[in-house]
């Protein structure tokens, strides 16, 4: 197939090219590298040295003798979007091109405002140029576990069953985000619902967990092919924030109580998933909704194994808790279907002491680039700022 991945630069992007081009798919990657960008921004760096597109591609190229194709432009700027699917017309597009920390929404107005925009914005100018040029296009859409929120029901696959004086429906299931960046999400599935019932389009909309790990077997077979690791308070996840502090000599700092419990799946799975999804697609004019995670931690089980593993090492991380910045329940029900791309085939890779020593061994010889200053929480969910 010819597959387009939007944020093909990126933490899932990157290795899903790879591990496309690898099954061998004619891989077009789109990149406007605004994640490096957002890195200088706040004062960061991915933990790991990552190279530049053009030299990750030359070196794939070398290693393998495949050629994957890159395309630079905001796919929020329409006349950029059309051209690109014009010109490639893709059998499926991947598409994780979009601001994907939820933090980074809250920082601000500005902050809230580029999230929606950018998100939502970018994701109609691909439906349009879909549904023009290339309607057979199957979208693999990036969606998040985020939508749903915390119900004190379980959480199905998109659509919900119901009963209501009398009459029987199924339905969208109820959204409840926690951020501007969720509910941006919110809004793209609600868009490219509408557009696979009124143009026939056909899409899958990835609602994914929380993804740990960091490589893939395509990019740690060669040092300029190593993905992002990201640890700050801000695009860091809550297991590689406490893997860094714990490489580091910091305290591992939990978030109130530690109760949030969520999805979670590995990357390597991750571009298994996306390898599903493209080869059995959907009817015309269908949207249907997997639930892209493997399994459920809680935030302190994921501080107690780091700090386990981590006295393995010799580490001794104390664990504590701090005021959680976040608006959440900290303790609640969850308990979340994730079928479908099990019965499509998915076969996971589980959280255990062995992945999290490889993060912390990892921490550890890349800790002259560790950042301490970026892990304490910088967004306040609470207090609104006009920026």
């Amino acid at each position: 197939m010819r597959i387009l991945v939007a944020g093909g630069d990126g933490f899932c992007g990157w290795p899903t090219a790879l591990y496309l081009s690898v099954q061998g798919h004619e891989v077009l990657i789109v990149d406007n590298f605004s994640r490096r960008r957002w890195d200088e921004e706040l004062g960061t760096e991915s933990l790991t040295r990552i190279s530049g597109l053009d030299a990750r591609i030359a070196r794939w190229r070398e290693l393998t003798g495949r050629e994957i194709k890159t395309a630079v432009g905001d796919l929020a700027e329409e006349r950029f979007a059309y051209e690109v699917v014009a010109g490639f017309r893709p059998d499926a597009l991947v598409h994780f091109a979009e601001q994907r920390s939820a933090p980074y929404s809250m920082i601000d107005r500005s902050h809230a405002v580029f999230t929606q925009v950018n998100n939502v914005v970018g994701t109609l100018n691909l439906l349009f140029a879909i549904g023009e040029v290339s309607p057979d296009c199957h979208l693999i859409k990036l969606g998040t576990m985020g939508e749903y929120g915390t119900p004190n029901i379980d959480i199905e696959e998109g659509y919900i069953t119901i009963e209501h004086k009398g009459r029987t429906d199924t339905l969208p299931y109820p959204k409840q985000p926690g951020s501007f960046y969720h509910l941006s999400k919110v809004h793209d599935s609600h868009n490219i619902m509408f557009a696979c019932r009124t143009w026939g389009l056909k899409a899958t909309d990835l609602n994914q967990g929380v993804v740990y790990n960091v490589e893939t077997g395509e990019t740690a077979s060669d040092p300029v092919l190593t993905n992002r690791y990201d640890y700050d308070g801000i695009f860091g996840t809550a297991l590689n924030r406490f893997c860094a502090q714990a490489a580091n000599g910091d305290q591992i700092t939990v978030y109130g109580q530690g109760g949030q419990t969520r999805g979670f799946i590995d990357i390597r799975d991750t571009v298994r998933c996306i390898e599903l999804a493209a080869n059995n697609p959907p009817e015309p004019g269908e949207f249907r909704v997997f639930n892209q995670f493997t399994e459920q931690w809680s935030v302190l089980q994921l501080a107690r194994l780091v700090e386990k593993v981590a006295r393995s090492l010799d580490l001794e991380p104390d664990l504590v808790h701090l005021a959680n910045p976040r608006v959440e329940k900290e303790t609640h029900y969850y308990n979340a279907a994730n079928t479908r791309l099990m019965d499509l085939g998915l076969k996971p890779h589980l959280l255990d002491e062995e992945t999290v020593e490889r993060l912390l061994l990892t921490a550890m010889e890349n800790r002259d680039r560790i950042h301490p200053e970026t892990f304490a929480p910088q967004v306040d969910w609470r207090r609104p700022h006009y920026g």
